[in-house]
């Protein structure tokens, strides 16, 4: 099968019993009948066909995404160099992973940015966000919160991990202390219901690929913001804020450029 883009011409092939010039002898066309000769001869016009190729959006252009990536994904660019996701099971997991990192990586850059914030404009004495940890409660001491946050946490991982061995599993009666109808296990990494859904923008989960992507795209800009700020602070020693602010202030001088070469200096 021959496709051609834009206008072009296509030769009709010619079988041996039709064709003049394989008879027993050579056709000879008069001068009167050069237009049938032509006509059987020449190169048929055809007319232009347009053929545009639907291709999908990958991280770069041009570049052949994986079989195994075929865009079914919330967020899928066709982006593995490594390789990671060729098995089957190991691409359930890392989409599992990263839609969790995203999550956190939203939550901890507005608990950073806000906070911080609330710090810089004088109307809360709270700690920069990297020293937070190190402050003492007088409510409970930093042993008994440490052990607090790993049990809320382990149970809260060990319930999301089961649920992702047998989905449907966490939403079976009695196996959240009756608030199985509120979560709704819609499906792994979208429990949903009116305590993790409250504005219902995804009831049906299975058609909500739209929120899906906006969801992890949100989650991948804060990830790499996350990493920004940690670079940051481990280069000024400051809040996001407060390096914001300094910014402001004299914008020409006071750029990433001239952070990074005082640093080193």
């Amino acid at each position: 099968m021959a496709v051609a883009v834009g206008r072009g011409f296509l030769v009709q092939p010619c079988s041996y019993s039709s064709s003049p010039i394989f008879h027993n002898k050579l056709y000879k066309p008069s001068l009167g009948s050069a237009t049938t000769f032509w006509s059987t001869f020449a190169p048929q016009r055809y007319p232009q066909v347009a053929v545009q190729a639907q291709q999908r959006p990958t991280w770069l252009p041009g570049l052949d995404p994986p079989p195994y990536l075929d865009g079914t994904l919330a967020g899928d660019y066709g982006f593995d160099p490594l390789g990671l996701g060729e098995d089957p099971k190991s691409l359930k997991w890392y989409v599992q992973a990263e839609l969790v990192h995203a999550r956190f990586a939203m939550a901890g850059v507005a608990g950073i940015l806000f906070t911080d914030l609330l710090r810089v404009t004088g109307i809360s004495n709270l700690p920069v966000w990297y020293e937070a940890g190190a402050v003492k409660f007088e409510f409970a001491s930093t042993r008994t919160l440490i052990v607090v946050q790993f049990l809320l946490m382990g149970f809260a991982e060990t319930k999301r991990y089961m649920d992702f061995i047998n989905p449907g599993s966490q939403a079976k009666e009695g196996s959240f202390f009756g608030l199985e109808a509120a979560l709704e296990g819609l499906e792994p990494g979208y429990p949903g219901g009116p305590l993790l859904n409250p504005l219902g923008l995804a009831k049906d989960i299975k058609n909500a690929h739209e929120w899906k992507l906006k969801e992890i795209k949100n989650g991948r800009l804060a990830m790499i913001a996350m990493l920004g700020i940690f670079v940051q602070a481990y280069v000024t020693h400051a809040g996001p804020i407060d390096n914001l602010v300094e910014h402001l202030s004299n914008p020409w001088q006071k750029t990433i450029i001239q952070t990074l070469a005082n640093s080193t200096s």
